[in-house]
């Protein structure tokens, strides 16, 4: 079972930044899958998450209208397409797999992989 997040990167506010996250040794596509991320000094915070069923999307006020979560079951990838990028987006993200519970709950989530870092900064 194996999540690989990349695409991370150092960014200036407003720019954009696109992550990626191969998935291997599970049936990619009967999972809902989020990302969330940790800034440092900080608790991990949920970010956004789709469905497996229908492909619904979530996201957290604080990314809404700026980012968007997709996926390619055909490649087993999830994607997150980030845009006006801030400061305050600064943390490492992780691509993870929905267990159950509320989607915008990280509780609701039971594995990671080992994350990108995002740096936004002038």
């Amino acid at each position: 079972f194996q999540l690989q997040a990349y695409g991370g990167g150092l960014v200036q506010p407003g720019g954009s930044l696109r992550l990626s996250c191969a998935a291997s040794g599970f049936a990619f596509s009967r999972f809902s899958l989020g990302w969330v991320r940790q800034a440092p000094g900080k608790e991990i915070e949920w970010v956004s998450a789709i469905k497996a069923a229908d492909g619904t999307t979530y996201y957290a006020d604080s990314v809404k209208g700026r980012f968007t979560i997709s996926r390619d079951n055909a490649k087993n990838t999830l994607y997150l397409q980030m845009s006006g990028l801030k400061p305050s987006d600064t943390a490492r993200y992780y691509c993870t797999t929905y267990d159950r519970g509320p989607y915008h709950d990280v509780d609701s989530y039971n594995r990671r992989g080992q994350g990108t870092q995002v740096t936004v900064s002038s």
